[in-house]
């Protein structure tokens, strides 16, 4: 089941599911994230997030560009890297929905809010790094409109959005 999971939030360049998380968070929810806010995201450390955005860059999918002030370095997507953000997306979606497929739609009610529970529990506390949706598709979990599972069980838990 791993590799199924995990595979498919790699890219066909095979980069590590770091990169995945990197560009489906850049084109989901960060616009132009000085390294600093794309490393805490993700998960890595400054050092590793700047060698991943080289990585990146060189392969064309991102582009940096000059913050607010000429000391910070943002992160924005290319043309290329919108389309693999995309696909990365949709390749997930695909994966998921193929695994729902058996269940009833009584199941899928069920299911969401269990699993927006334990997702929830297994979140690190507010403020922490490495986000819990960097991989998510905002808008198939209803985010935008306030249906998220695991938003709503992280705002149960903790009193804010995880």
């Amino acid at each position: 089941m791993t590799d199924r999971c995990v595979h498919p939030a790699g890219d066909r360049r095979g980069h590590p599911e770091s990169a995945a998380a990197a560009l489906s968070a850049l084109g989901q929810f960060l616009d132009k994230p000085p390294i600093e806010r794309l490393a805490a995201v993700i998960g890595l450390s400054h050092s590793g997030t700047v060698r991943l955005v080289d990585r990146l860059e060189r392969e064309g999918l991102v582009r940096r560009g000059v913050g607010v002030d000429n000391r910070v370095t943002t992160v924005a997507l290319t043309a290329a890297g919108r389309r693999e953000s995309g696909r990365i997306a949709a390749t997930r979606l695909d994966l998921l929905g193929e695994a729902l497929d058996p269940l009833s739609p009584a199941e899928r009610r069920t299911l969401v809010v269990l699993a927006g529970k334990i997702l929830a529990g297994m979140m690190r506390p507010p403020g922490a790094t490495r986000w819990t949706c960097r991989l998510c598709e905002l808008t198939a979990c209803g985010r935008p409109v306030g249906r998220c599972p695991v938003e709503r069980a992280a705002r149960a838990r903790y009193g804010a959005a995880g």
